[in-house]
C-alpha cells in the first residue's frame, strides 16, 4: 500500500522526488534533465506565527498530553461493536460525549484530536463539543487526512491522501474552533520500506504541515512506523532515523516553522512478532537516541502514539523516557491506550457513564504522571496490561 504518485501532490517538485533514490536529495547531481532553483522566502504562516507557537506550547504543557478520538466512523464502529453497539451517529455521539464532558479532564489532557463529525457535534443539551473542551482548557484538534491508499510502484506500501482541498477545509476547521491538526501516514518495515514510500510519507507530511500553519492550525507530524514484523529493535531504530531525516529535510524545504509543530512518533520497539520483548528502559534508550539524532530542540513537543501497546506498556515506556530532562516536552497522544478501559466500563449503558469517566481519568492521570517521570504500575488492573496490537491494523 502507499502513494499514487508524487505528481498528484505537486507537479513541479513531487515528480522529481518520486524518481530519486533515498540517499539523493532534490537538487543534487543527477542525470535527470531538471535544474532546481532554490528561492529563500519567509514562511507563509507569518500572520499566525505567534498563535501557532502559543498553541503548541499550551499542548506541550507539563503533566498533560493528547486524547486521540479521531477514529473514522468505520473504526469507531468497530470499537462500538466490541461492546455490542450498532455503528450509528447517536451511538458515536453518546460515546464521544462521555469522553469530552469528563469533569476534570483538563488537568491531565491538553488537546483532543477529533474526527470531522465530532468537531461539529454538540452534547444532548446543545453545548458544542469544542466549547466543552475549551471550558477544560483543552485545545480542540482535527484529523485532516483522508486515509491510506495503495502506492503504485512500491513494495505493497501505502500513501496518505488528503492534500486536495486541504487549505479550504483547514480554514473551515479553524472557524469551527480547531487549533491543531493531525495527518497520519505509515511506514512498514516488513515491506522495506522502499525509498519511494519514505519520500512520499515525508513530502506529504511537509506539504500538509505548511498548509496547516498557513491556516492557523498547529500540525501534528505523524509518520507511524508500524509494529508489524519480527525485526529486532535495532532495525526499527535504523528505519526511524531514515524516516525522520527525510521528514525534517522536507519540512525545511516547505518553510515549516518548527516552533509551531508537534511530533507524533512511534516508540522505537522490536516488531510485535519478534521473539524477544524489550524492557521500558531499553525502549526509552533507543527511542531517545533516535530523537536526539534527528529532532531539533526548536520542536516544542513530542507526543507519542501507543500503536497497539497495552495501556500499561504505553505508560511505562513513556515514564522511562522522562527519568531525565529532555530538550522537548515528551508526552502522549493515545487513542486505544486511553480508551480501552473506558469502553469496557461503559458498555453502552447510561448508568455506567460516571464509572467510565472515572476510568478515563485513571488512565489520563497515569500518563500525566508518566510525563512527569513519576508513574508506578503498582495496582494496575489485569485488563490494562493486555496488549492491543492488531496485525495490519487500519485506522
Amino acid at each position: 500500500m502507499a502513494c499514487s504518485s508524487f505528481v498528484k501532490l505537486n507537479a513541479s517538485s513531487s515528480s522529481l522526488i518520486g524518481q530519486q533514490s533515498l540517499n539523493q536529495r532534490p537538487g543534487s547531481a543527477s542525470t535527470l534533465p531538471v535544474r532546481r532553483v532554490s528561492v529563500i522566502r519567509s514562511s507563509a504562516s507569518g500572520s499566525y506565527t505567534d498563535e501557532l507557537v502559543k498553541t503548541a506550547k499550551s499542548i506541550a504543557s507539563p503533566g498533560r498530553g493528547i486524547l486521540a478520538i479521531d477514529e473514522s466512523n468505520a473504526t469507531c464502529g468497530k470499537r462500538l461493536a466490541s461492546i455490542g453497539l450498532d455503528n450509528t451517529e447517536p451511538n458515536r455521539q453518546a460515546y464521544r460525549q462521555l469522553l469530552l464532558t469528563t469533569p476534570g479532564l483538563g488537568e491531565y489532557i491538553s488537546g483532543a484530536i477529533l474526527f470531522e463529525e465530532t468537531l461539529y457535534q454538540s452534547t444532548t443539551d446543545g453545548k458544542k463539543f469544542v466549547d466543552c473542551l475549551k471550558d477544560e482548557n483543552i485545545v480542540p484538534g482535527i484529523k485532516v487526512d483522508k486515509g491510506l491508499s495503495p502506492l503504485p510502484g512500491s513494495n505493497n506500501e501505502s500513501w496518505c491522501q488528503g492534500l486536495d482541498g486541504l487549505a479550504s477545509r483547514s480554514a473551515e476547521y479553524y472557524k469551527q474552533g480547531a487549533r491543531f491538526a493531525k495527518w497520519r501516514t505509515v511506514v512498514s518495515i516488513p515491506c522495506g520500506p522502499s525509498a519511494l514510500a519514505v519520500k512520499e510519507a515525508a513530502w506529504g507530511l511537509a506539504r500538509y504541515a505548511a498548509i496547516s500553519q498557513d491556516n492557523g492550525l498547529v500540525p501534528i507530524v505523524e509518520p507511524e512506523i508500524l509494529l508489524d514484523g519480527d525485526h529486532p529493535i535495532e532495525r526499527t531504530l535504523e528505519v526511524a532515523e531514515r524516516v525522520w531525516a527525510e521528514v525534517f529535510y522536507y519540512l525545511a524545504e516547505n518553510n515549516v516553522k518548527l516552533e509551531g509543530i508537534l511530533l507524533k512518533p512511534s516508540m522505537v520497539t522490536p516488531g510485535a512478532e519478534h521473539k524477544e520483548k524489550a524492557s521500558p528502559d531499553t525502549i526509552a534508550k533507543y527511542t531517545l537516541t533516535m530523537l536526539r539524532r534527528r529532532v531539533p530542540p526548536a520542536v516544542p513537543g513530542i507526543m507519542f502514539l501507543s500503536g497497539g501497546q497495552s495501556e500499561v506498556e504505553a505508560t511505562l515506556n513513556l515514564n522511562a523516557m522522562n527519568q531525565s530532562p529532555n530538550p522537548w516536552h515528551v508526552s502522549f497522544s493515545y487513542a486505544r491506550a486511553l480508551q480501552n478501559s473506558v469502553l469496557k466500563t461503559w458498555q453502552g449503558h447510561p448508568e455506567n457513564v460516571e464509572a467510565a469517566q472515572k476510568a478515563l481519568l485513571i488512565r489520563a492521570k497515569a500518563n500525566s504522571l508518566a510525563q512527569l517521570g513519576r508513574y508506578s504500575a503498582e495496582g494496575e488492573s489485569e485488563e490494562a496490561q493486555k496488549g492491543m496490537f492488531v496485525k495490519g491494523y487500519t485506522y
